[in-house]
């Protein structure tokens, strides 16, 4: 039964969301009470159980995501993401050029957020292929598969960031690991699918787009962005520090070294959250400042990416208040005692649950947010690596992405393709990363 009622609230989020056009927060809401109510919750908990899973969702997410989203504004505003991709088109030459977009969408892709990263890459992209007369598509799969990727398995983004918190996993290792299943899965769902598309829907190729929808684009004379290097550093230094403390951390481990006071720096310098606010404050002075940019101007950038994501932070929390639902309402443990002495691993179910609810859902982030209600009282039955659990929940969040997901049209709007054409090429993508994603998580979990 608790299953059923689970059934019937993700019928009623589709229905509020697609059907009434209602506010995706106020439907998580609206959900999170229904369900409640049906699960037979004491009326005097119910709207703490949803504070306390808004509040404990966002307690640990506002800090980075909030850093995060400025640190991606300041890079995009000064220029670097542009000096960027153009460096690495120069470097790597025109035969090379998909790969030049892979990489340049993977470094902007970790500092910024899906949709902002595709706003800013694709006038660039457009103008690399009208400049090598190159098929647009042919330079925007690598490009989204790159963004997705990052999206998907790699911190600061809301997805493996939220998740982390709620399973307790290391946000470091889900770093280190996360860029060890993303970079195969780049290559694979980039570059070598692109190839596979071009087959299957061949007149897709032939499309020229249309970004008008994005409005006028700020363009900017490469002599006046910041360097190339020291852009890089920016974007990557909260990876840097994530991943140098992580490293630390588990050596430390393996090797046995005691606690000592260098150790609990470098661990406090490589928190996700002292690492955004260093790389923040360093972003303020190399994207700023060092190019006597005014300290208003700078933040003013600031605060206009905080006013972009305040919808998200809140669709975030309606999540975590559904996840909570979940919890206190007993259907995790339900879920738990269906599987209990099953033989399947955590990181499979994780996977098949959140695909389950992204085909259902739309949204990769709430996907991911509800899987961590159904899930938590799995985990503590074995003693399978939470990272892994993390990167299998994003990769089952990220499958078939079709109408119901906000991607799906602008991919498909901007490369002006066809229904099919977008079935064929953006949903087929983000199925490819999907489950190559499982694959090499799956093959992790048998080395950590």
């Amino acid at each position: 039964m608790p299953l059923v009622i689970v059934a019937i609230g993700i019928v009623l989020l589709l229905v509020l969301i697609m059907g009434l056009k209602l506010n995706t927060f106020i439907s998580l809401i609206i959900v999170s009470f229904v369900v409640a109510l049906l699960l037979g919750m004491p009326l005097d908990e119910i709207v703490t159980t949803i504070e306390a899973g808004l509040g404990g969702t966002l307690g640990h997410l506002a800090l980075i995501f909030g850093l995060g989203a400025m640190l991606g504004k300041l890079i995009a505003d000064a220029g670097g993401a542009q000096r960027i991709a153009m460096t690495l088109v120069a470097k790597f030459g025109e035969k090379n050029i998909q790969w030049a977009v892979v990489v340049a969408s993977f470094i902007i892709g970790i500092a910024l957020f899906f949709e902002v990263g595709l706003v800013l890459l694709i006038p660039i992209v457009f103008a690399i292929s009208r400049q090598l007369r190159v098929s647009i598509l042919y330079l925007g799969i690598p490009m989204v598969a790159a963004l997705s990727v990052t999206h998907g398995f790699l911190p600061p983004h809301p997805g493996p960031t939220v998740i982390a918190g709620e399973y307790g996993a290391d946000l470091g290792q889900v770093l280190l690991y996360g860029f060890i299943v993303a970079v195969p899965t780049v290559i694979i769902a980039g570059p070598i699918f692109t190839k596979v598309a071009k087959r299957i829907v061949p007149e897709s190729f032939k499309k020229t787009g249309n970004i008008a929808s994005l409005g006028e684009q700020k363009e900017f004379d490469l002599k006046d962005t910041p360097g190339f290097g020291i852009s890089v550093f920016t974007a990557m230094l909260p990876v840097l520090l994530m991943s140098v403390a992580t490293v630390i951390t588990l050596l430390q481990k393996t090797l046995g070294w005691d606690n000592t006071p260098v150790l609990a720096a470098i661990q406090f310098i490589g928190n996700a959250s002292t690492a955004m606010l260093i790389s923040l404050l360093v972003a303020v002075y190399t994207m700023g400042l060092a190019r006597q940019i005014p300290i208003k101007t700078v933040m003013d950038s600031c605060t206009t990416a905080i006013t972009q994501i305040g919808m998200m932070l809140l669709i975030i929390g309606g999540g975590g208040a559904f996840k909570q639902v979940l919890i206190d309402g007993g259907v995790g443990d339900y879920v738990a005692e269906i599987f209990d002495g099953t033989t399947l691993s955590p990181i499979l179910l994780a996977w098949i649950i959140a695909a389950i609810l992204r085909i259902s859902l739309g949204s990769a982030t709430v996907a991911s947010l509800t899987t961590a209600g159904l899930v938590i009282p799995l985990l503590g039955q074995s003693d399978v690596n939470l990272a892994l659990v993390v990167l299998a929940t994003g990769a089952g969040s990220l499958i078939a992405s079709h109408v119901n997901d906000a991607g799906f049209w602008m991919f498909k709007e901007y490369f002006g393709l066809t229904m099919k054409e977008t079935f064929a090429t953006w949903t087929l993508l983000e199925t490819i990363i999907s489950v190559f994603g499982l694959g090499f998580v799956l093959l992790l979990s048998l080395v950590v």
